[in-house]
């Protein structure tokens, strides 16, 4: 198999929800472990809270079994202590990290960019907001210039063929599309890089499923094992 290189070398390698294999997930621990183990990019979900607070949780409830509450409903205050918010990631570590949110709730999209914003350095430019309409990415691309938009989808949703989405991301300006680890080939990288689009690839847990997207050219990928995914990308792509 003929070797496909990124448009950017090295790729990125996104921690899970932090080191989610390491620590308890989407915790300032597991952030605070994945850049320790050498992450250079974190993952996690945005809520918005009640008072208008970006929190990084995944499944956006709390609570018990029998009582369970959205996120949305409650204020800050009356989270579980473990919940962080976006701006405590990056009193934490800081803004020398790529930063991609999973975009659960449409309406967290701006006041994340606003923290974004008000953290400086690299925070606005390494920040990848992920969402699976790229219509409404579309919508953000003006309003949320200083960022990065990433159209996170599957290939069976793009009904119209995956160069007519690389297309119009490209006409669009959004920077990236995010697909399943499976659904990546040599061909299919080459495509959305002809359209200067970068390729982001989820769910690589295992060795060979990073060598195989590295091997591709994935530009991007993200993975619960923060070693065996630092350890992938240093093999493939090694410091001069």
């Amino acid at each position: 198999m003929v070797r496909v290189l990124p448009h950017r070398i090295p790729p990125i390698g996104f921690a899970h929800r932090g080191a989610r294999a390491h620590a308890p997930e989407n915790t300032i621990e597991a952030f605070e472990l994945a850049v320790r183990l050498g992450a250079t990019g974190l993952e996690s979900d945005v809520w918005l809270t009640a008072d208008g607070v970006a929190v990084l949780d995944h499944d956006g409830v709390v609570g018990g079994r029998m009582r369970k509450r959205p996120i949305i409903e409650l204020a800050r205050n009356d989270l579980p202590a473990h919940i962080p918010t976006l701006e405590e990631l990056y009193a934490a570590v800081g803004t020398g990290h790529d930063l991609s949110l999973d975009v659960k709730d449409a309406a967290a999209a701006a006041p994340a960019v606003a923290v974004a914003l008000a953290a400086g350095g690299d925070a606005p430019a390494r920040l990848w907001l992920c969402y699976p309409d790229w219509g409404q990415l579309v919508e953000w691309r003006r309003p949320f210039a200083d960022v990065r938009l990433v159209d996170s989808t599957h290939l069976k949703a793009m009904k119209q063929g995956p160069e007519r989405r690389a297309a119009q991301l490209s006409a669009a300006g959004i920077d990236a599309v995010n697909l399943h680890r499976s659904e990546w080939s040599g061909g299919m990288t080459s495509l959305f890089h002809r359209f200067d689009r970068l390729a982001f690839g989820w769910d690589c847990q295992l060795e060979r499923h990073l060598a195989e997207l590295l091997d591709v050219g994935i530009d991007a990928v993200y993975s619960d094992h923060v070693d065996r995914m630092v350890d992938a990308i240093a093999t493939a792509f090694p410091a001069d």
